[in-house]
């Protein structure tokens, strides 16, 4: 990775000493794409009808435009990778209503040597600015997670922002953590080799009417008022970065625009048994999800995944 891929992109980044990829939304996708189900049955029918998962928002380039305030561009250039909902939103203690998501995924692969991963971001959200008022209510919950698979589990660690359910401020970091739910119940109803209790915790897993799931624990109780600035057309950047030990399949480390947050000793996501084919997986997610009958937007400007071996960690 040549130093000048990640001088070009904003002064928040602190990678581990190997740097995977270094996205810069000004050249283009660089394999940022919408999540979508496996279409693999009948007449390339999509595996899994529990929830919708055809209709998510569909991600794209944007220059962050708005009508009052005209283009914002990125945190350093003019594209980031906006992931646009659609409306509205189901209640918060049912699974995800057709259109309420959008999810932003990159296929990659892991190296062997990785001891430890390191996802960071710049991020902003919004309200689309569809009627008078301050939608900063509007948004139910943003965040990001790592789709991994070694030779024993498939595993996604992640975290969590709730904005807001029904309407109400919450403004707290949640963290995926292992589940108790079964198989059945985690993926309501269904049963089947795709349907394991742990994975996709971002649209599966039983929910409650506070925002939380069968997977998530809260971070300690303090709320983190983010910066969503006075109007929906105006955002401001901020950095965020998670950590993961692949060898202890435990956190290591999150931030959130300048704050630290501590795991619980051994803090681990739910382990699956593998599924075929996806050996080696690392594939990082950004999903953002409405609350109710009106759009909402989350930005990402730069995504840096990097990686340390056993050697580096141990210095």
């Amino acid at each position: 990775m040549l130093p000048t891929q990640l001088d070009r992109l904003p002064g928040y980044f602190q990678p581990l000493p190997n740097v995977i990829v270094a996205d810069d939304f000004d050249a283009g996708l660089n394999g940022w794409m919408d999540l979508r189900p496996n279409f693999v049955g009948a007449q390339f029918a999509a595996h899994s009808h529990e929830i919708d998962l055809e209709h998510w928002g569909p991600v794209m380039l944007s220059s962050a435009t708005f009508a009052f305030a005209g283009t914002h561009g990125s945190a350093s250039g003019t594209y980031s990778l906006r992931l646009p909902t659609r409306s509205p939103a189901a209640p918060p203690d049912q699974p995800p209503a057709p259109g309420s998501m959008s999810l932003a995924i990159k296929r990659l692969s892991c190296p062997a040597e990785a001891a430890r991963i390191r996802i960071e971001a710049v991020i902003a959200y919004s309200t689309v600015q569809d009627r008078p008022g301050l939608g900063s209510e509007a948004m139910r919950a943003f965040g990001l997670f790592i789709d991994l698979q070694d030779s024993e589990h498939r595993f996604m660690p992640g975290v969590r922002f709730v904005n807001a359910v029904s309407g109400e401020p919450v403004r707290r970091w949640q963290y995926y953590r292992q589940t108790d739910s079964t198989d059945v119940d985690w993926s309501y109803g269904r049963e089947g080799a795709w349907h394991q209790a742990g994975v996709d915790p971002q649209w599966f897993g039983v929910r409650d009417a506070d925002g939380s799931t069968s997977a998530t624990s809260w971070f300690d109780g303090r709320e983190q008022r983010l910066i969503y600035n006075e109007t929906d057309d105006k955002i401001n950047w901020m950095p965020i970065a998670l950590e993961f030990d692949l060898r202890s399949r435990t956190y290591v480390s999150f931030t959130a625009h300048g704050r630290e947050y501590a795991f619980p000793p051994g803090a681990g996501p739910s382990l699956a048994s593998p599924y075929a084919n996806i050996s080696g997986l690392l594939n990082p997610v950004f999903f953002v999800e409405t609350d109710g009958d009106r759009r909402v937007d989350l930005y990402v400007d730069s995504v840096v995944v990097s990686y340390a071996t056993d050697e580096e960690v141990a210095r």
